[in-house]
């Protein structure tokens, strides 16, 4: 009887050697997979960015359905950053006088520029948008623009276009 005994637990050792070399061999197939995505990542022809990265200042506005104004001269360079969400950036001066045209012309259907709440002690005008529009195939979702007036006939903007 001792003998029956011995042959069935060495039957149920042998059935659980499978089990147990899978779940041993379960997180280091995990880390396999892991390893084999992050070389796929950092081989590929277009890994994502973050930036940022230097681009063309017309091409910053028009991702917020706007253009360069008449007058403006860029200060910097234009930025663009992103992976999910691109975020792209503009600073420029243009005449005082023609900054409230400026924002009427690029968002016709905007509510007036704010003077409060513009999130900086030396912004003199902001103005916040949800959906720009613009350009038919302007890609942001909310646009920012701030205006410092610097002297009594220049304004430098900054300007910001993203996705959310």
């Amino acid at each position: 009887m001792s003998g029956t005994h011995v042959d069935a637990q060495e039957r149920r050792g042998r059935t659980r050697w499978p089990m147990f070399a899978a779940i041993v061999a379960l997180p280091g197939l995990v880390l396999a997979g892991l390893m084999a995505l992050v070389v796929m990542w950092v081989v590929a022809d277009d890994p994502p960015r973050s930036g940022p990265d230097t681009v063309a200042c017309p091409d910053a506005l028009h991702f917020g359905g706007a253009e360069l104004p008449d007058g403006a001269e860029v200060v910097g360079s234009c930025k663009t950053q992103g992976f999910q969400d691109i975020h792209y950036s503009a600073t420029f001066r243009m005449p005082r006088a023609d900054v409230p045209d400026w924002l009427r012309q690029t968002y016709p259907d905007a509510p007036a520029p704010g003077t409060q709440f513009c999130g900086g002690v030396d912004v003199d005008l902001c103005l916040d948008l949800d959906a720009p529009g613009g350009h038919p195939d302007a890609g942001a979702h909310a646009v920012q623009v701030r205006v410092e007036y610097e002297d009594a006939d220049t304004a430098l903007v900054r300007f910001a276009a993203f996705t959310m």
